[in-house]
């Protein structure tokens, strides 16, 4: 009988978790499609609420039925039912990249739920945490497509992407330092306010890093190499992962750009069009650097120093 009982709750406990981080994924792809929206309505400076959406080559309103996250394009093959242009795979990537992201942070956060006996903080700052990870995910590929495409990394959400970044670890203090299942090992105010010098140094410094090198390519080759966008976006980066996962996210997005580049310059049709004077979207693979750094910079880094022999 207790046997019984035990396999009933590990089983609705897991279902839980499993329905959980489903619905999270769904989510995730609506505001992917979300998403989608504003990465084409931006940079033209149009409204993201209306008109409804629509096809950018005719402008034919999408039925409901055609603005399904990932079904719909599916559906159409790729193409607006209008016009038949090519829509893109964007759409698609960036609907499954948010979805599934989301699907992380859902999935760990229902590790330990449902648990009657958690405390309302406790259950507070899990739910912080999700939902603060949902956003940084959010950020990061809205960033990364904006780069890709338009070589932009706009202020309006590099700047309070790091704010929120910088606040987020404090407020986490917060809700350990007052939760009941937490090990109180020094004042309130200590732990808040640590949080938040920390937050701010690693910001500088991982912003720094790119603002020296930008500093030391100016001057041996007396032009531009890096904008101050990616600068801004590494303290970003630097204010939500940490000094440490914000190097490892720039060592990942410089090799990975490097390898890109280096394939693009074994196309042929590539070395004729002067492929070399283009610039990279760097911001672009910082971003992917700094998701694999959230998923899983510790092991690579414990890995590595492993390896090391540290």
């Amino acid at each position: 009988m207790i046997a019984l009982v035990l396999w009933a709750v590990y089983s609705t406990s897991r279902m839980i978790r499993i329905l959980g981080t489903v619905f999270a994924g769904l989510m995730g792809l609506a505001f992917g499609s979300f998403l989608n929206v504003c990465l084409s309505r931006w940079p033209a400076g149009e409204s993201v609420v209306a008109p409804r959406s629509h096809c950018r080559g005719c402008g034919h309103t999408l039925a409901w039925w055609e603005n399904v996250p990932l079904v719909s394009w599916v559906g159409l093959r790729g193409r607006c039912r209008g016009c038949g242009g090519w829509i893109g795979w964007r759409y698609l990537v960036v609907e499954g990249a948010i979805g599934g992201l989301w699907a992380v942070p859902a999935w760990q956060l229902f590790r330990e739920f449902p648990d009657p006996e958690l405390p309302l903080l406790y259950v507070c700052d899990d739910l912080l945490l999700a939902f603060a990870w949902m956003l940084f995910y959010w950020l990061v590929v809205a960033l990364a497509v904006l780069d890709a495409e338009h070589l932009w990394l706009p202020d309006r959400i590099t700047l309070p992407g790091a704010a929120i970044g910088v606040l987020f670890t404090p407020i986490h203090e917060l809700f350990v330092a007052l939760s009941p299942m937490r090990d109180l090992t020094s004042t309130l105010i200590d732990k808040v306010g640590w949080a938040l010098l920390s937050n701010l140094l690693n910001m500088l410094m991982a912003c720094g890093l790119v603002l020296l090198i930008r500093w030391v390519y100016r001057l041996i080759r007396r032009r531009e190499g890096m904008g101050l966008g990616d600068a801004k976006l590494m303290a970003m980066l630097g204010a939500w992962l940490g000094l440490r996962g914000a190097l490892l996210a720039f060592g990942l997005g410089v090799v990975i750009a490097a390898l890109f580049a280096l394939g693009l310059l074994g196309v042929a049709s590539v070395r004729k069009s002067a492929w070399g004077f283009r610039k990279l979207p760097l911001g672009t693979f910082l971003c992917v650097g700094g998701i694999v750094s959230s998923l899983w910079g510790e092991r690579i880094i414990a890995a590595y120093l492993g390896w090391a022999g540290f």
